[in-house]
């Protein structure tokens, strides 16, 4: 079963962040991830770690990256397949095409293959199996052919997909533009 844990504040999100997906366990899953954003003095990044298995794989994965540990925001998520099967690729959190946020979601999306073939037509690669990287590129496509906020074009996305009850979590961010 899926779980996810965030946090925003001014500690290390990451530790909190794994410590959150830790108490998820009992739940079962087949893999986890998490997606924190560093301040790099000029912007900001968006950082995303992913593994098949337990936490302590995930854990291990972020160990020695110590930019991830200086983020004070980010998102979690084990994951229990629904769509694709448990891998790397196939974990959540999953980024835009643009890296701008990452997404993590719980539920299933009934027509993600319909919303699939549109963005594919549309010159989306897809790179997971999976129906919550499908509600993550749409999202960014509404948002690109509105020129609208993220939360307009989440409103938009939620009213073309179906979906099995369903809860999911978005972690953005905005880079200063110099010139």
């Amino acid at each position: 079963m899926c779980g996810i844990t965030g946090y925003l504040g001014y500690k290390n999100a990451l530790s909190i962040i794994l410590t959150g997906l830790k108490r998820l366990e009992y739940r079962g899953y087949d893999s986890a991830g998490a997606a924190v954003v560093v301040d790099e003095g000029d912007g900001s990044k968006l950082m995303i770690r992913k593994s098949v298995g337990k936490v302590a794989a995930l854990e291990q994965a972020c160990s020695s990256d110590e930019t991830m540990k200086r983020a004070t925001v980010g998102v979690g998520h084990t994951r229990w397949a629904t769509h694709g099967a448990p891998s790397d690729i196939n974990a959540h959190p999953h980024a835009s095409s643009s890296g701008r946020f990452a997404m993590v979601h719980n539920g299933i999306i009934e027509n993600f293959a319909e919303l699939k073939a549109g963005l594919e037509r549309s010159g989306y690669k897809m790179k997971s199996e999976t129906d919550t990287e499908v509600l993550v590129c749409l999202i960014e496509s509404i948002q690109k052919q509105s020129s609208c906020t993220l939360e307009e074009a989440v409103r938009l996305a939620l009213h073309e997909v179906r979906v099995i009850v369903s809860t999911w979590n978005i972690l953005s961010y905005h880079t200063s533009v110099k010139g």
